[in-house]
């Protein structure tokens, strides 16, 4: 029989639950498996998923033995020729001496830089560097921008500090109700559903809002089936029924929040009936899910991309928010308000410098003792460093334009099938100069770039990753990379090298980059300077803030007090309004994107995936039988979708677990497939996430 061994302890390559796994190999020949075969088990130490995967999680081996991979850098010296193999120090000569020339005709800015919420803490924070230092550009930020980046501005400025789950999400199983707005669990973090399922086993009660009968609704005592981009005015009528059935916790506003009576006056006008017209949800059905929190004693409001990616966002994260901390729950051990964060390393990837308008320990760019902290650790003068940039779309479409970046260094990030408006990116892309791109896949993106640097993957690395909780955790290096293929740090390294500036400051050791990482996080928000790789080891995981290696961690932030000023939360006055693009004559229906069990994000690592291609294998557009039979489509026939900015298809998926007026597509395919071709750009005004969630469309049959 086929022996595997015990394998390296490591993490999930998927969502930012980080479950953890073991990766082995088997040691002899046999039914099981061939002889050095590798092998996937759950562990069982890691509070995220306690022995459970997923069916990605269990089929992330053949993502490091399956076909795609790229293994030798690739480059082309001008646009009209194919790319062709070319040797490492060949490919970093020519990206630099390209860089070089960028920024000398076109100043600092003329580069740019775009990372991904799936790099590691060491990865984000030396690109954040070798951005601020060695090409000293203002144009940085990353994918995360498109995830949880309306939750992190709600949460900054009701509770000072933004991490996703500030709780464990072992306490979530020990809740009397939870909330959730706008998140499918049971398809994109299944074993999340686990601890659903004990707080449900438990006599608790689960509230989820969703414009479709998800795997996850289907789960809940009560479903609000909300039309979509109205979440905002639903966390309104929740809050107005809270106060006049007299669930609010006026004890807990009084000692622990501040401008309660701005809300209180705010919500006034937002009686059930008028969120009932808004929403199409029941107000009876409102009144049950406010009961059922009041009624619990402890309860959570969660919410995930489906509430957060609008271009009201941010205040639609408020408004839940708002209703959370007038009925007492944030702070209160088992209780609060958490977002589901979404990438590998959602959280920990939009705390060390790769977005736009900040520095290494969630500190803000533009505050001059921030400035001052960093710069000392980098050994530069706090002047040199540039100030706040565009935000990620803002720099997208800003590429290859007169005023906008010329060049652009890409890691870990596929907007050619992620970003909204995705026609339009993609020609912006095709307008750059210069585009390096580092994948593991010649992804979709990759495709179009001048230089193409083959990277390792995670159980082919070591690095730090932040779940969705706040807990530190610690990817282990399983197995040996294909030949020729380099680590991300590595790559950073060689071309400040190559760019003038000392390899030391640019280590390719991830335990280096980390104690550096530590030390520039010091007394930031996320105080990374207690962590190490060894308490992580021993602890199986450590929760930040943690600012001295005596520091047990903090699970729990807000148990004492906000870290506001005050030491109170602050409640925020929001009004709802109308999705930027309502429908209309021409285009009479919503459509809403999100993501399917078996893919993940972009698709470029899953679809390569032959398990998890043939249960999910082509995009669907699901619509309610009652607009097939008014649009005569059938079953299983192609459809063309049409927005205001391009056309997609997918073969019709017609089902009763969506409103009839509107239709839904999964973004994770490329080509004519791309749901994104649709989605519309408009921007929140506080966080810069684009409307993903709601657009207006027509749809038409394919001959």
């Amino acid at each position: 029989m086929p022996q595997a061994d015990a394998g390296t302890p490591t993490h999930c390559p998927y969502c930012a639950l980080q479950c953890g796994m073991r990766v082995g190999r088997v040691s002899t020949a046999g039914p099981g498996g061939l002889p050095g075969a590798i092998t996937i088990t759950p562990r069982e130490d890691v509070p995220a998923n306690s022995g459970g995967l997923c069916q990605k999680g269990w089929t992330a081996a053949e993502l490091l033995t399956g076909p795609g991979r790229l293994t030798t850098p690739l480059l082309r010296e001008r646009r009209d020729a194919p790319l062709r193999p070319a040797g490492w120090d060949e490919a970093l000569d020519f990206a630099a001496a390209r860089i070089a020339a960028i920024q000398a005709e076109h100043g600092a800015d003329g580069m740019a830089v775009f990372g991904g919420g799936g790099l590691t803490n060491e990865k984000a924070y030396l690109l954040g560097k070798f951005a601020r230092v060695v090409l000293r550009t203002s144009q940085i930020d990353y994918n995360g921008r498109f995830c949880m980046s309306s939750a992190a501005a709600a949460a900054n400025r009701a509770f000072g500090m933004d991490r996703g789950l500030p709780f464990p999400i072992t306490d979530v199983a020990k809740a009397g109700a939870v909330l959730l707005a706008g998140g499918n669990l049971a398809e994109t973090m299944p074993p999340f559903v686990r601890h659903l399922a004990c707080m449900r086993d438990n006599g608790g009660r689960l509230i989820v809002v969703d414009p479709r009968l998800t795997a996850t609704a289907k789960l809940a005592d009560l479903h609000l089936q909300i039309t979509p981009g109205t979440d905002l005015a639903l966390a309104l009528g929740l809050l107005h029924i809270a106060i006049a059935e007299g669930h609010v916790d006026e004890a807990y506003i009084d000692r622990r929040t501040t401008g309660f009576d701005a809300v209180r006056t705010c919500v006034s006008a937002w009686w059930p009936e008028r969120a009932e017209r808004v929403t199409g949800v029941p107000a009876a059905s409102m009144r049950e899910a406010v009961r059922m929190l009041a009624a619990a004693r402890d309860a959570m409001i969660l919410t995930g991309r489906g509430a957060e990616q609008h271009a009201k966002g941010t205040d639609t994260a408020t408004a839940f928010i708002n209703l959370a901390l007038a009925l007492g729950l944030p702070g209160r051990p088992g209780s609060g308000y958490g977002c589901v964060t979404g990438q590998g390393n959602g959280q920990g990837g939009r705390e060390h410098g790769q977005k736009a308008d900040q520095l290494p320990g969630y500190r803000r760019i533009d505050d001059p003792a921030a400035r001052e902290h960093v710069a000392r650790v980098w050994g530069v003068d706090p002047a040199d460093l540039p100030g706040p940039g565009r935000s990620a779309y803002e720099l997208l479409d800003a590429l290859g334009t007169p005023a906008g970046p010329k060049g652009l260094l890409l890691l870990g990030s596929n907007p050619v099938v992620s970003a909204p408006r995705a026609g339009h990116v993609t020609g912006r892309l095709a307008a750059l100069d210069l585009l390096i791109v580092s994948d593991l896949v010649l992804s979709e993106t990759a495709a179009m770039a001048d230089v193409v640097l083959p990277a390792t993957q995670w159980a082919e690395e070591t690095g730090t990753m932040t779940n969705l909780e706040g807990r530190v955790l610690l990817r282990r290096r399983a197995v040996a990379p294909p030949a020729g293929v380099r680590g991300d740090l590595a790559v950073i390294s060689g071309l400040a090298r190559r760019l003038g500036h000392d390899p030391a400051g640019f280590p390719e050791d991830p335990r280096t980059v980390f104690d550096e990482l530590r030390r520039a996080s010091a007394g930031g928000v996320a105080d990374y300077a207690g962590i190490t790789y060894e308490r992580i080891e021993a602890e199986t995981g450590v929760f930040w803030p943690c600012p001295g290696e005596d520091h047990p961690g903090t699970p729990r932030p807000f148990l004492d007090r906000f870290p506001t000023p005050d030491g109170r939360a602050r409640f925020v006055p929001v009004e709802h309004r109308a999705p930027v693009e309502d429908v209309d004559e021409h285009y009479p229906i919503y459509l809403t994107t999100g993501r399917v069990l078996a893919q993940y994000q972009s698709g470029a690592q899953t679809r390569r995936i032959r398990p998890l291609n043939e249960a999910a294998p082509e995009v669907f557009v699901e619509l309610h039988p009652d607009l097939a039979e008014r649009l005569e489509i059938n079953p299983g026939e192609r459809v063309r979708v049409i927005s205001r900015r391009g056309a997609a298809e997918g073969v019709a998926r017609i089902s009763s677990a969506i409103r009839s007026d509107t239709v839904f597509m999964p973004f994770h395919w490329a080509g004519n497939a791309r749901a994104n071709l649709l989605t519309n750009a408009a921007l929140d005004p506080h966080s810069r996430m684009p409307e993903f969630k709601v657009c207006a469309v027509r749809l038409e049959r394919v001959a």
